[in-house]
């Protein structure tokens, strides 16, 4: 994603082969080049809302296609959920989604990418889409009628029957891409309301779908460390959570091999607070990094599956090349890492965990499985 610096808002610059898996292994089977920097070895396994409100979208908008959310949202303190299906009630619980980032150009790339999104979801399934913020350039929506939603929104994805559940990133939070302008995200969610596609029900939430624990955070809010709201609910919902499985969604990475970098250094700027994305790493470091499965992202418009853990257990992907993309350096060792446009697509079935970067012409750049 491209950030915007400004010297009135520096510190509020933003942030862009196989075989069977067996219990505890991984297979890896990349199934093009990856970029420089890139390896392929088989490491340990790790050790792992408002309710939308769907109605007609607004006037001369074009009728989207939608499937229904598996399971009831939870927002911030709601306790509704879908208890996970005991180890031994047949069959395994399957739960399959897309996620990409940095989507929102309304750019010939986005589109490409949305066709590769509604191929692969036709042709094997998902439960839903998830956004990872970003969703807007330069500077999010004006209103919930915004007509940005249908451009670079409802159009694009209207062939995907799938809901998209949303996080907001910092050029949906304005000022170019700065993210201070902290009114903006509040139009995303309301537009909730108006599409039958679009999930947001707060700027930050949790549910659960099939036997996943979901959490959306809003990592925008993070880099200026107002996020005290977030570090006392995330916790907790976490703690609560009896799901096999805990993801975690954010905008920006903790660690990326794109332009941005790593969180608390964020742009090369170790120095510059706020800019840094220190507020960014030390709430990850607190609340997510070993007490969720995975975190997935964007702000680095590429693909990468990072090999170092955050914390313990955590695995780290960036999906943030859904409508562009910039280069990647060898700055984190990874499994597999590309510029191409492309998403990620992930098959959770029992404790099995199958990921895999499809580029935007539908070919499957990358697979690799692992079992917690």
């Amino acid at each position: 994603m491209r950030s915007t610096l400004t010297a009135a808002a520096l510190a509020a610059a933003a942030m862009s082969g196989a075989c069977g898996s067996v219990d505890g292994a991984a297979t890896d089977t990349p199934t093009s080049a990856a970029t420089p920097g890139a390896s392929t070895s088989s490491p340990a396994a790790p050790s792992a809302s408002g309710l939308p409100s769907p109605s007609a979208p607004p006037s001369g908008a074009p009728a989207p296609s939608a499937a229904p959310d598996a399971s009831p949202p939870r927002d911030s303190g709601a306790d509704s959920s879908v208890d996970a299906a005991p180890p031994d009630a047949g069959p395994p619980p399957v739960l399959r989604f897309a996620a990409l980032g940095d989507t929102g150009k309304g750019n010939t790339g986005q589109m490409a990418v949305g066709a590769a999104v509604a191929a692969k979801c036709a042709a094997d399934g998902c439960d839903f889409v998830q956004l990872l913020g970003d969703n807007f350039y330069d500077s999010g929506v004006s209103s919930p009628t915004d007509p940005l939603f249908q451009t670079y929104f409802e159009v694009p994805y209207a062939s995907v029957a799938a809901p998209f559940w949303v996080v907001l990133g910092n050029h949906d939070y304005g000022a170019g891409g700065a993210g201070t302008d902290f009114t903006r995200g509040q139009h995303q969610v309301d537009y909730t309301a108006r599409s039958t596609k679009w999930k947001l029900p707060s700027k930050y939430w949790h549910r659960t779908a099939a036997h996943a624990e979901l959490i959306g955070l809003d990592t925008n809010m993070m880099m200026f460390s107002l996020a005290s709201d977030q570090a006392r609910d995330v916790p907790r919902w976490i703690a609560a959570a009896t799901s096999t499985w805990k993801i975690a969604f954010g905008h920006h990475p903790y660690l990326s091999n794109g332009p941005h970098g790593n969180a608390g250094s964020y742009d090369n700027l170790p120095i510059v607070p706020i800019a840094n994305g220190k507020g960014v790493k030390d709430f990850l470091d607190d609340n997510i990094c070993g007490r969720v499965d995975v975190y997935i992202c964007g702000h680095d418009h590429s693909s990468q599956w990072l090999t170092p853990k955050c914390g313990a257990n955590t695995e780290l992907f960036v999906a943030g090349a859904g409508a562009s993309a910039t280069t990647l350096t060898s700055r984190n060792a990874s499994y597999f890492q590309t510029e191409t446009l492309s998403f990620l697509y992930v098959v959770i079935e029992g404790r099995k965990l199958t990921a895999s970067f499809i580029s935007d012409t539908g070919a499957t750049l990358f697979t690799r499985s692992y079992t917690k």
